[in-house]
């Protein structure tokens, strides 16, 4: 009878290790996500471009607060599409104000062309963006490098 009793508290304790190594693992991945992407700030904005590859000019920088519709369609519909290729989700957000920033792109590999990134940024957190060119027949795409 010990024999048992002693399996299930070798088991309950492997599971209570288990579950606190689970708990610290994912309070340490929560803490470095947070401190280097502070999109608050110009700093943590612009460490979150230069880990995607982007370099910007801070000078350039443009900042509005922007009112997210309380429905999707049409280009916003589509635009969320791209930003779920991103792991972002407009849905999450809508009817919520959050900022826009944007700013000069230094080191697009078209250099022809004038390219921004925009960020929608909520609180410390990025929600959205895209890179983008100003021509007429510009183009637009995700945040990731291509």
């Amino acid at each position: 009878m010990k024999q048992a009793k002693s399996a299930f508290s070798k088991k309950k304790l492997l599971t209570i290790v288990l579950l606190a190594a689970a708990v610290l693992l994912a309070m340490t991945l929560l803490k470095g996500c947070g401190a280097s992407n502070d999109a608050s700030t110009l700093e943590g904005r612009q460490a979150f471009l230069r880990d995607l590859g982007w370099e910007i000019d801070p000078e350039s920088e443009d900042v509005r607060t922007v009112q997210l519709p309380d429905e999707l369609s049409g280009m916003l519909a589509d635009y969320n599409e791209m930003q779920l290729a991103q792991g972002y989700d407009l849905n999450r957000h809508l009817g919520e104000q959050c900022q826009q920033y944007s700013y000069l792109v230094n080191n697009y590999p078209d250099e022809s062309q004038t390219v921004l990134v925009t960020l929608y940024v909520q609180g410390r957190r990025v929600i959205a963006g895209d890179i983008h060119s100003t021509a007429l027949n510009g183009f637009m795409h995700g945040l990731k490098m291509e």
